[in-house]
Order: structure tokens, then sequence, then C-alpha cells
């Protein structure tokens, strides 16, 4: 049946704009009554966040070299290309600390213990508030949460921020207590508590962070496990990585998302092996690729996987992004550097969607 407004049914229009960039789907907000009224539903934001989060991309956080206080943003998309934006809406000096669902956690640097979170994409950004727990800015041993963790719940449409580390109270010695604060959207306020001493906190890989099921998932630096976050019930858990994967010299695993499921990437000499979580609840764990890495034997000693989906895998090394297509076989670079003083890219890498989440 044709809308009463046009040739197009609705929902023809509506799987049309929900291919759009984020940008575009803005600007056709305003062509006509009908179509305002189209995008401005909530279906019409279930449904783009639903198709956006089947095409993971790459954010890169480059500084430029003549200015330390500036840094730009590039986006990494194996269907549209490179695309680079500007935090500079949030007006403050700030680095990205996590990535989810379309929303960044960013960092002040100049004024430690200040967060935000954004959408980069709509230029949204709130000002998360100052906690009641004073300790909040002083976590051991530079005043810096060790974990920074972000959650953010599409269906929902709340997120939560995550702040670990240990306790270190002002004019004491640090205190062996892991303090979590955790930040409610839906609340609009921070919640505290305490973690029991695991010497398993003090070697977790910080720069990788994945949100599934309702928790904030880190992988342990010696691989033996990973640690989750139950947002739901603030509870710490363990949960183990397949027994075929060890880590040594010549064998490094990484934490990834896999179409909604847990993933590790193991890497070892001229092989890069994938596994995926079948079954959370039974952690079951099934290898669903091995991929050669011969053709960039130069390379595997400096390549980290950033993000994947069923199809391909994004890899960054020191100055590039690579993207490895799954079903081809082949290898093709997205982009890459040339400034030589510019911090490894995958120091700065994240895994990526573009969807229309409200920060606010």
């Amino acid at each position: 049946m044709n809308s009463p407004y046009g040739v197009f049914p609705d929902e023809v229009i509506l799987q049309i704009l929900a291919r759009l960039p984020v940008k575009s789907v803005f600007k056709t907000k305003v062509v006509c009554k009908v179509w305002y009224k189209l995008i401005s539903d909530k279906y019409f934001t279930n449904l783009y966040n639903e198709l956006s989060v089947k095409n993971p991309m790459v954010l890169v956080q480059v500084s430029e070299p003549s200015s330390e206080s500036r840094s730009s943003l590039i986006c990494i998309d194996n269907l549209k290309g490179v695309s680079e934006f500007s935090l500079d809406f949030v007006k403050d000096r700030v680095k990205v600390r996590a990535c989810c669902n379309g929303l960044l956690c960013l960092s002040s640097i100049p004024d430690k213990g200040v967060y935000y979170v954004c959408n980069p994409l709509t230029r949204e950004y709130k000002l998360l508030p100052k906690s009641r727990e004073r300790p909040i800015t002083r976590f051991h041993p530079d005043g810096e949460a060790s974990l920074v963790g972000l959650g953010c719940d599409l269906m929902k449409q709340k997120y939560n921020v995550v702040l670990a580390g240990y306790h270190r109270s002002f004019g004491h010695r640090p205190e062996r207590t892991f303090i979590c604060m955790v930040y409610d959207s839906e609340l609009n306020k921070w919640r505290k508590f305490v973690s029991l001493q695991d010497d398993q906190f003090t070697h977790m890989n910080k720069n990788q962070v994945v949100f599934i099921n309702g928790g904030l998932h880190w992988l342990t630096d010696s691989c033996s496990c990973m640690l989750v976050l139950d947002l739901g019930t603030d509870v710490w858990r363990k949960i183990q990585l397949p027994h075929e994967i060890s880590c040594g010299v010549r064998s490094r695993v990484y934490l990834l998302e896999l179409d909604g499921r847990l993933s590790v990437i193991q890497i070892y000499e001229a092989w890069m092996v994938i596994w995926v979580m079948e079954d959370y609840e039974k952690e079951e764990w099934r290898m669903v690729d091995k991929v050669s890495l011969r053709c960039i034997r130069g390379m595997v000693p400096g390549i980290f996987p950033i993000s994947q989906n069923d199809n391909y895998v994004y890899l960054a090394t020191h100055k590039q992004v690579l993207v490895y297509q799954r079903n081809s076989r082949v290898w093709k670079e997205m982009f890459s550097v040339k400034d030589s003083s510019t911090l490894p890219l995958w120091f700065s890498a994240h895994a990526f969607r573009s969807t229309l989440f409200s920060c606010h």
C-alpha cells in the first residue's frame, strides 16, 4: 500500500533513511513535515541503531603535531571510506577513554576527575556530575582511574560509566581495596562499591573493554581469563578463555565483539585465530577462522585487532589501519599517517558504531 504522502510506503522510506550517515539524517529532517515526523519517531531511532550496529568501524584519535591542544577523530568505515570530525564542541582538551554503541567517554586532560559522555556525530555531550565521594579523583597512583568503561543499552536508551582503581585517601598511603564508581544515566548520579583484593585487578588490559549481556568485560594481561563487571548487580566474576589459547612471548590475545557475542583473537607466529563465544551461560567457545599472516609478515609484531564482524576485521599498526576481508581473503589499507611523531594508531584506536544514541 502506498503512503498517503507519496509514491513509496512509509516503511520503504524509513529503510532508505535508516541507511544514511547521521549527518544526512539530520538534513533530511527539514525536507518536509512527513519526513521530520518519521525520523523523530522512536521506531526510526531503533531501526537506525539496529542497522548501524551491524557495520562496525574504527575510530582513531590523532593529535596534531603543531598543536598539543588539538586532536581530530578519524572514522574508518569499510563501506563509506574515511571521514574526519572534531570534538571542539566539548570546549575542553579531552582524551577518548572508552567507546560503546556510538557514545564516547572522554576525560579532561587539564582537569583530572572531569569526565564527559558524547555522541561525536550528533555533537551532543554531557558533563558528568561530580560524585559526592571525594576520593573519586584520588585513584592511585596518578589520580586517574585505572579502568574506564562505558556500557550503552541501545534498547533502553541508557548508559553507565565505570571508573575503577585502587583507592588513595588524601594524605594516606594507597589502600589495597579496589574501588568502583558507576554512573547511571537514568538517575544522573554515581554509586560506589568496594571489591575484595584480587591480584588480577592490577593486570588487566585497559585499552580493550567489551559491553555484552549487561556487563563490561576486560581481558587480563596473563590471558588466563577475563574479568566481568555485571552492571545490574555490581558483582565481579571471571570467564575462562578457550583452553587452546596460551599467551606468551610469541602469542598475543585481544578481546573484541563479533555481532553481539564475545570474541577473542589470538595472533601467534604467522597466524590469526578468531574465536567466538557460542554460549555465554555455559562459557562455550568455537574457533570460526584461522587466517595466514604471511603476506603481512613484517607487520605482525606490531599489529592489533580493533573491530570486526562476520565479513571483515580491522587491525591497526603503528602507522596504518588495515581491513581484512574474510570472504575474499584480501588485505586492504584503509588509513595511514605520515608524521613520525604521532603515537601508534593502535594506542588510540577504538571499535565504533554510528548511532542516534542520545547522551541526555
